[in-house]
């Protein structure tokens, strides 16, 4: 049997050098397939599986909002909370100019250029998550309590 290749990725590179403790789980992605199929690859619940969007505010100003993979983001709710007049999620070259990452494996971690990040304040309730290591088709396991100690997000509650 021949071990499967795991891309070396910023995100991976970022979490070994915060000494984080996570493992790889790799899946065949699918385009569009979202969190949905990832979370059926790994037979694992989809709330848990957490989606990294790159929005950004009506003067462009990019930033990070982490959420379930089984919910969706109410903008109206997140412009009101962090205060700006309209969030807008960014189009995908925009994002992938941002973080370095391709549409589909935006991570968190070890982004290009460093943005806010805003979190569901619901996922650091969840004992694990699975969220993208920056690359199609490989998630990072690791506690909810890990990612928040990392990344330092500002807790906000916008899931619809």
């Amino acid at each position: 049997m021949s071990k499967e290749k795991i891309p070396t990725t910023s995100a991976i590179l970022a979490l070994k050098a915060k000494k984080a403790d996570f493992t790889l789980h790799t899946y065949p992605y699918e385009e569009r397939g979202g969190t949905k199929v990832s979370a059926q690859k790994l037979g694992v619940d989809e709330h848990s599986v957490i989606k990294t969007l790159i929005m950004e505010d009506e003067t462009g100003k990019p930033f990070i909002i982490l959420m379930h993979g089984d919910k969706e983001v109410s903008t109206k709710s997140l412009a009101r909370i962090i205060g700006v007049k309209s969030v807008s999620p960014c189009n995908p070259a925009m994002a992938e100019k941002h973080t370095g990452y391709k549409v589909g494996g935006t991570s968190p971690f070890g982004t290009r250029k460093v943005m806010p990040v805003y979190i569901e304040k619901t996922i650091a309730d969840l004992p694990e998550i699975f969220i993208n290591a920056g690359s199609r088709g490989l998630l990072a396991k690791m506690s909810a309590t890990e990612l928040v100690l990392i990344l330092k997000p500002f807790a906000v509650s916008v899931a619809i």
